[in-house]
């Protein structure tokens, strides 16, 4: 699996962890296709990741943040939409 560079701690905001995922996805999973997409759409629903997606999505996510997402964190309210991404990392490496 490919991984982007990791971004630097000053640059945790939303906007720019949303850009980062954003980034991403279009890059490994949507593969130059329109990526034209809400910062609200449902990954899943909208087909962009499959299961096999879901965990590289999660391995891009530690690694690029320094986190570690638990099991029990894999849930669509952290990590199926841009929104719920950036909420969850800037809550995880608030903690």
């Amino acid at each position: 699996m490919a991984t982007a560079a990791a971004s630097p701690a000053s640059t945790h905001d939303a906007t720019t962890i949303k850009a980062t995922v954003r980034r991403y996805i279009d890059d490994y999973f949507l593969m130059g296709a329109d990526g034209t997409y809400a910062d609200d759409a449902s990954f899943m629903d909208a087909q962009m990741l499959d299961s096999t997606g879901f965990l590289e999505l999660v391995q891009f996510v530690e690694d690029t943040y320094a986190i570690k997402v638990e099991d029990a964190e894999m849930m669509p309210e952290n990590l199926d939409s841009l929104d719920a991404v950036a909420a969850y990392v800037l809550r995880k490496v608030a903690a």
